[in-house]
């Protein structure tokens, strides 16, 4: 199976108040295409730093981050940038939907950047699939957070990208509306063959992966 990521030697330091502070300790390991990956651990393991490292928004200290074979710590912010719009869903704990958008609005928006015909019935499209055709006038502030959770994994597998990066997407959710939102992202994952990295604490969602990686302070425990 080819690989979509590869992680090699990672290392992650941070400098506070003149101290060397480790985040991440000699991180390696390769996530396939097609493949959906639980990353569990406590808080402060290092867990949502891997992720940001992934997405390219932050940089390792030492090591390398393949891509599609690509050295996401050797090409250009703007080379980063345009990998992450065409190929990477990103879903967050607190939404990150534009305030000022609809529902609707907000999923046409990454298709709109990548120039995907028809986006506007697309967006209508996946948010009955989703339960909120109803809603997709509102704005952001007039749906519940479960709402506000599921129009962000639409937005985010609605350019139809390589793999989602998930951030405690269920963290902030009550017990229905966590299963709600991971049944739909795994549901899509499959069904899309989108690959998925999954930070979470919800083991029961962790095991519905294809696969568990274990953080603990900072190093991936075997």
């Amino acid at each position: 199976m080819k690989n979509l990521y590869k992680l090699e030697n990672i290392n992650l330091n941070y400098q506070l108040k003149g101290n060397d502070i480790r985040i991440l300790k000699n991180i390696n390991f390769e996530i396939n295409k097609n493949e959906r990956v639980a990353i569990i651990g406590e808080s402060g393991s290092g867990k949502t730093s891997l992720l940001m490292l992934m997405s390219g928004l932050e940089k390792p200290t030492t090591g390398s981050i393949f891509f599609n074979n690509e050295n996401f710590c050797k090409i250009s912010e703007k080379k980063k940038t345009q990998i992450r719009k065409k190929n990477i869903g990103l879903i967050f704990q607190q939404f990150y939907l534009i305030p000022n958008y609809t529902a609707l609005e907000n999923v046409m928006f990454p298709m709109q950047l990548n120039n995907i015909n028809e986006e506007e019935k697309k967006a209508d499209s996946l948010l009955e699939e989703i339960g909120l055709g109803h809603r997709k006038n509102n704005l952001p502030s007039e749906l519940s957070g479960g709402e506000q959770q599921r129009v962000a994994i639409v937005r985010a597998i609605s350019f139809n990208p390589e793999i989602i990066l998930a951030d405690e997407p269920t963290g902030n959710l009550d017990r229905k509306n966590t299963e709600i939102v991971s049944n739909i992202l795994l549901d899509y994952s499959y069904k899309k063959k989108i690959s998925l990295i999954l930070v979470t604490h919800n083991m029961n969602l962790a095991k519905k992966c294809d696969r568990v990686i274990k953080l603990f302070d900072g190093r991936i425990e075997i």
